[in-house]
């Protein structure tokens, strides 16, 4: 039996500190990027939720054209969508060009928070994560931490994205409809989209709960929040996807989050693996390791 996933902190933490963990961990369900030079999973051996191989892409096959109007399908971006020190365009790694431009304000709730990862890390049984304590990753977080494979469907008036972490989902609004103007706050806001090409939908987040996080790295956001997501599908296997963070009261200007992330497509049969978070098993690790080590810390 295949093991299930479990929370992204545990995981991480565990993969970390365990060598035998690691080697009972199931393998990842997708290839590495395009652009990435680690080594990954190798593509003959990929198995979907029910446990059955994948078939590896055809060497040196050439993607047919993308279709018009579509981005429906079942995408995988890899390793590349984890992000456990931030957005890949932006993670917290203490390196200057990767702070993004905070106002006073933003500097000020920034140090309120005490992420589990990055430069500014705390221990994970003393992390004030609203995801640790059971709240929804919100937008744009689900895109900037443990972005795993995710489902669009389509329909005349509505796209909608099933993601793999949480087992949550979201339905963008393509009748041209305007984003409302004073709404009342969701985890995932209210999403509106459009195609700006045949190949390219833009959609736009606001009216986002702001004790969400922007992403793993503890950056804050406001009720101004407004998102951008580029999917822009290159060929009929894959897609890009850019994301862009744009809140005057936190930020001085917008400041781009993940730049064209790169999904691969799965063939229509692919089971999706569950990934859910369980503050059960969160606690389980403090009691195995973490709380162990603030102990420890603390001698």
């Amino acid at each position: 039996m295949l093991k299930r996933c479990i929370g992204p902190t545990v995981v991480l933490a565990l993969l970390q500190f365990s060598p035998v963990l690691r080697s009972q961990q199931a393998p990842p369900e997708s290839g590495r990027r395009p652009d990435e030079s680690r080594p990954a999973f190798p593509l003959d051996r990929r198995l979907d939720g029910w446990g059955r191989p994948v078939k590896p892409p055809v060497k040196g096959q050439k993607s047919d054209p993308a279709p018009k109007h579509d981005i429906s399908g079942i995408w995988d971006p890899g390793d590349g969508g984890i992000q456990a020190l931030g957005p890949a365009a932006m993670p917290e790694d203490g390196k200057p060009e990767h702070r993004p431009p905070y106002t006073p304000l933003g500097v000020e709730t920034l140090n309120e928070t005490k992420p589990s990862n990055g430069a500014r890390s705390t221990l994970p049984s003393e992390t004030n994560d609203p995801v640790v304590a059971g709240d929804p990753q919100g937008i744009p977080r689900e895109d900037l931490f443990e972005l795993r494979t995710t489902q669009i469907l389509q329909t005349p008036v509505q796209v909608y994205l099933l993601y793999q972490f949480g087992r949550v989902w979201r339905v963008v609004w393509t009748d041209g409809r305007e984003v409302p103007k004073d709404p009342e706050p969701r985890w995932f806001g209210y999403s509106v989209g459009k195609w700006v090409d045949d190949y390219t939908l833009v959609v736009e987040t606001t009216g986002t709960d702001e004790r969400t996080w922007v992403d793993h790295a503890g950056r804050p956001h406001s009720g101004d929040l407004r998102v951008e997501e580029r999917f822009h599908r290159v060929d009929h296997d894959h897609l890009e996807l850019t994301v862009t963070i744009d809140d005057p009261k936190m930020y001085t200007k917008p400041w781009v989050a993940l730049n064209k992330l790169v999904f691969n497509l799965e063939p229509q049969t692919f089971d999706v693996r569950e990934m859910i978070w369980s503050p059960t098993e969160f606690q389980g690790y403090n009691k195995l390791l973490g709380n162990s080590a603030s102990d420890q810390d603390r001698q």
